[in-house]
């Protein structure tokens, strides 16, 4: 008796395990977590207690063609790759630009929107173009394109790199007098300068071979970026992403 019990026991054992390591693929689950940064409006930002932006429209348009739905988890931008690499999200969408160092970590769909960037500062600063720059405290999102270009001008411009989590942290150092300007992306920037009155926004110099724009991040050899780049597709030839854009950048859609 305690023999057949054993066999029984270490069955039910074995289905379980099959079947949780079923559920435990991302590309098979009904419900995909999203990770993003919701400090990143138009993007991705709070209303109250819920997460809303471009990138949250996107990623349920683009589950309900794949067959899934999206639940959407905040945290630090420079923590979304390693989420997704950990299994703590299935997607990302916050925004993130695929450079050639997160291509070697996490596989991304095509480039949904081209972006700029903006040097952000106070109205009294002086601040009005690059050269303006030379010698001063820039402020960064850690782990962005943006703190990326910063270095790179660090040796013709003297700065000072500084980098912090949040978007709204960059803008609160400027106020506070602690950063001299920060780097961000256009789109972005022009809403915090809008909320904001004692900031201005001048566009960066962009180089010629210089490419920026968002795409979604997948784990590595996952078949939801083929899936997703299929519905992406479909969203640009019918104009539905079109429309996404013109809600949520007003008619900013071209860059």
């Amino acid at each position: 008796m305690k023999k057949w019990m054993l066999l029984v026991v270490a069955a039910c054992v074995t289905f379980a395990l099959t079947a949780c390591g079923t559920s435990s693929s991302s590309d098979d689950k009904k419900t995909l977590v999203m990770g993003t940064s919701a400090d990143y409006p138009p993007f991705e930002s709070k209303d109250g207690d819920k997460i809303v932006g471009f990138d949250v429209d996107l990623a349920e348009a683009l589950a309900e063609k794949t067959g899934h739905e999206i639940e959407v988890k905040d945290m630090d931008f420079n923590g979304l790759v390693t989420a997704l690499k950990t299994n703590k999200v299935d997607i990302v969408l916050s925004g993130m630009t695929p450079t050639p160092k997160r291509k070697k970590q996490v596989d991304f769909s095509n480039v949904y929107y081209t972006a700029h960037n903006m040097i952000v500062t106070k109205k009294s600063s002086g601040i009005k173009s690059l050269d303006d720059l030379k010698g001063k405290t820039v402020g960064v999102q850690l782990g962005s394109i943006q703190e990326e270009k910063a270095k790179e001008l660090t040796p013709d411009y003297d700065l000072k790199v500084e980098n912090r989590n949040r978007i709204s942290d960059l803008t609160e150092e400027i106020k506070a007098g602690r950063f001299d300007a920060a780097i961000i992306e256009d789109i972005v920037a022009e809403k915090y300068i809008n909320k904001n009155e004692e900031l201005v926004g001048y566009n960066l110099p962009k180089e010629p071979d210089e490419k920026a724009g968002s795409a979604i991040a997948f784990k590595k050899g996952s078949d939801l970026t083929e899936k997703f780049n299929k519905a992406l597709e479909e969203m640009e030839k019918s104009g539905e992403l079109d429309k996404l854009k013109e809600k949520w950048f007003g008619g900013e859609t071209k860059k």
